[in-house]
């Protein structure tokens, strides 16, 4: 095992696994920068969307928007990764082109004894490849400091995706976007890019979540584009 970044994150041979497949679906190697993206409301603004689609890797989550031809640039075209849980509301770009990206499968209540389903949205030959919750969930519950075995806590999705890009690319650029939280740690419910809403599961503390990322945002190598 390997040690990374002055946060000493210890890097398993599952999660180095886990990083080495991520890079393969990258446009460039080696990875240099990563755009990771939650799904908060975001404006026209050619200048984040180059950030965005000029990054090596691009990592999104759930209910992901692209950016299409003839319509202002908010959020980039590109989606290498996806990370998506098995409630996540399919958007018309969520399986588009599926066969080109990797999906990864954020199931982290299945930890906690809760029993998953098969969406009938899915593709049925959509290769996906679950997230290891033995390697990842302790380390982003003890990097948040919160009682997630015995109040069976959850990440969200996007900070799930956000701390596999700091942690998993620690000599990259990280370029995050789209999420809220950080700026309103206190809000209950999700507003979406794509539309509609829906409330923070009780599972998830994203109080915890902000001032972990606003504490990233300290790195130089590290920037949020609002």
């Amino acid at each position: 095992m390997t040690l990374i970044a002055e946060r000493a994150v210890t890097i398993t041979e599952g999660l180095a696994y886990l990083r080495d497949l991520m890079a393969t679906y990258a446009k460039r190697t080696p990875v240099t920068s990563v755009a990771v993206l939650g799904n908060a409301p975001l404006g026209p603004s050619d200048d984040r969307a180059d950030a965005i689609d000029d990054s090596d890797l691009v990592i999104r989550v759930n209910s992901f928007v692209l950016d299409v031809p003839g319509e202002p640039r908010c959020q980039g075209s590109r989606a290498d990764v996806v990370i998506w849980n098995r409630i996540t509301r399919p958007t018309r770009f969520t399986f588009d082109r599926y066969r080109e990206r990797l999906y990864l499968l954020a199931e982290p209540m299945r930890f906690h004894g809760r029993p998953e389903v098969w969406p009938m949205s899915w593709p049925p030959d959509l290769g996906f490849l679950p997230l290891p919750n033995a390697e990842v969930l302790p380390r982003i519950g003890d990097e948040l400091d919160i009682p997630w075995r015995t109040e069976k806590l959850a990440p969200t999705t996007g900070f799930t995706a956000a701390w596999l890009a700091f942690h998993l690319f620690p000599e990259s650029e990280i370029r995050m976007s789209g999420f809220s939280f950080i700026d309103n740690p206190g809000q209950t419910e999700w507003i979406y890019q794509v539309g509609g809403s829906s409330p923070v599961a009780p599972e998830h503390r994203i109080e915890a979540e902000a001032r972990v990322m606003t504490d990233w945002l300290k790195e130089e190598r590290v920037s949020l584009w609002r």
